[in-house]
């Protein structure tokens, strides 16, 4: 069986926005030389997030709204205990969580093998840093 790491960075100027990261995943599952498998792609910080979904601009300003309402960012410790460490990123944690850490994809023919519209994205949540994102593949 072979395996295959590969490491991306990223540097979202916004506070939360989300990128797609397919062709990057793509290219990685191309360099491994794996034909049958399995990639993971998980997001290596704890605000923020690797998840699947539709490359739709309306959805993904829903998500946004959506997780807003959900875990409004506040700086203050009021609201979020977390933020009395210093921190004012409470939000980002929770909304981490709500979206999920990775996504697990197979790989058939040498290619990911996905539904219709699906495509891999990184969500930030506190951004305006750079953070990494882990591609693992494994497969023959």
């Amino acid at each position: 069986m072979k395996s295959y790491r590969e490491v991306i960075s990223l540097n979202v100027p916004q506070r939360m926005d989300f990128v797609n990261i397919t062709p990057k995943v793509a290219a990685a599952v191309q360099k491994s030389g794996v034909k049958e498998g399995l990639v993971l792609v998980n997001s290596m910080h704890i605000t923020s997030s690797v998840f699947i979904n539709d490359d739709e601009s309306g959805l993904h300003q829903d998500y946004k709204k959506w997780l807003e309402h959900l875990a409004p960012f506040d700086a203050s410790p009021q609201r979020y205990l977390h933020n009395r460490t210093g921190e004012d990123n409470g939000d980002a944690h929770h909304k981490r969580q709500i979206m999920g850490r990775e996504v697990v994809v197979a790989i058939t023919e040498g290619k990911l093998d996905f539904g219709t519209w699906e495509q891999i994205f990184y969500g930030e949540f506190d951004g305006r840093r750079q953070k990494r994102v882990l591609i693992k593949i494994i497969g023959e």
